[in-house]
């Protein structure tokens, strides 16, 4: 909220309305200049304030490399913390580029502060610039991405636009118009606690029943062994005791009936424990938390192809891939909103080797101004 009320303070000094609710969903407008019978579609552009809970956020100290020469950079000397070249040979391709790293500490903050500061650029031009012709266009930034919400207490009527863009895309190029079908799996392990001097044919260990549960699934099919299309079954929790014991997992595939057959999967496990350890042992929930967006967004791919032509108009060829995840745009297709994401230009999200190159903020900012002329049909 401390960095929406800023926000809100920039957008009203540029003169635009701008309005906060409580729940944290900041929306702005930037009027058309434009005198046409013609109607012109409203665009809208979004990102998200929050950053991702896998690392701190606290305390961030960013640092500025000028003129990247190529080579592994040392975030933390101290803690033995750099940016390497083997690991991340992409990083040769921002050669003679300006990069914002972090200390080595925590994460930057890019995803997707560096969406909210491309749209925040882009929207100062429009204002300072009433030569430069657009229709209608709706900002919003939001809260709680990360942590699937982000969306939750956002009224799409009340934006009013006919198709958005989220800035929430990694390296320059990137466009996305589907992502992965997700679910949640919690398992609930009930266990039996005999003095161990005593358990013989009488202790059922929770957590050893957990670990039963974790080998269950296919090893190969974890994210660290999947790419591309390929779905996946994640555990992000364990906890617990002989007595009980909690696993979660996240489940993402792109294609429906794969989705649906993983979850089916994970949930007959429940009846196997419960028939070999005794009713009640293995409690499992699923439940769905969004959709590929595909379904909503490729019937008007035009908005798609109107950002492939944005990019090119920058110089830019465009990299379409599938969403290795979610963005706030697939709930927003889902409720009226089709909504594909673009590049923010940042690089290893949710962690400390995080880092941006300046001129992708820059070339992402031109993208959101040419989506604008093309829009206005300019």
């Amino acid at each position: 909220m401390d960095l929406l009320k800023l926000l809100v303070k920039e957008l009203k000094a540029m003169k635009l309305k701008v309005s906060l609710s409580p729940k944290g969903v900041l929306t702005a407008t930037i009027p058309s200049n434009i005198k046409t019978k013609k109607e012109l579609p409203v665009v809208g552009f979004i990102a998200h304030v929050d950053t991702a809970p896998d690392a701190s956020g606290k305390d961030i100290k960013p640092q500025i490399h000028e003129n990247y020469d190529g080579k592994d950079i040392t975030l933390n000397k101290e803690l033995g913390v750099k940016l390497s070249t083997k690991v991340f040979p992409e990083l040769k391709e921002y050669k003679g580029q300006t990069l914002i790293t972090t200390d080595g500490t925590t994460l930057l903050g890019a995803d997707d502060k560096a969406g909210v500061a491309e749209i925040m650029c882009a929207a100062e031009y429009m204002v300072q610039h009433p030569e430069f012709k657009h229709g209608t266009i709706k900002i919003s930034f939001t809260p709680d991405e990360e942590v699937g919400r982000g969306v939750e207490n956002f009224d799409v009527k009340e934006f009013g636009a006919d198709y958005a863009y989220t800035m929430d895309g990694g390296a320059i190029g990137e466009l996305e118009y589907e992502n992965f079908n997700a679910a949640s799996a919690k398992i609930e392990i009930q266990g039996c606690n005999i003095h161990p001097g005593y358990a013989k044919d009488k202790m059922v260990n929770a957590i050893l029943v957990a670990n039963e549960i974790i080998s269950m699934l296919p090893p190969l099919e974890r994210p660290e062994h999947t790419s591309g299309y390929e779905g996946f079954f994640h555990i992000v929790g364990i906890s617990g005791s002989v007595e009980k014991a909690q696993i979660s997992y996240i489940i993402r595939d792109h294609d429906t009936a794969k989705f649906n057959a993983r979850k089916k999967l994970i949930k007959s496990i429940e009846a196997k424990i419960n028939k070999k350890y005794g009713k009640g042992t293995a409690t499992i929930t699923v439940k769905d938390q969004y959709y590929n967006m595909k379904k909503i967004v490729a019937p008007k791919y035009y908005i798609v192809q109107q950002a492939i032509d944005a990019m090119e108009m920058a110089g830019i060829k465009a990299k379409i891939q599938p969403i290795r995840g979610g963005t706030d745009g697939a709930m927003l297709s889902f409720r009226g909103l089709p909504c594909p994401n673009i590049f923010a230009g940042g690089l290893n999200f949710h962690g400390k080797l995080e880092y941006v190159p300046v001129e992708s903020m820059e070339k992402a900012t031109e993208v959101i101004l040419n989506i604008v002329k093309l829009a206005a049909g300019k």
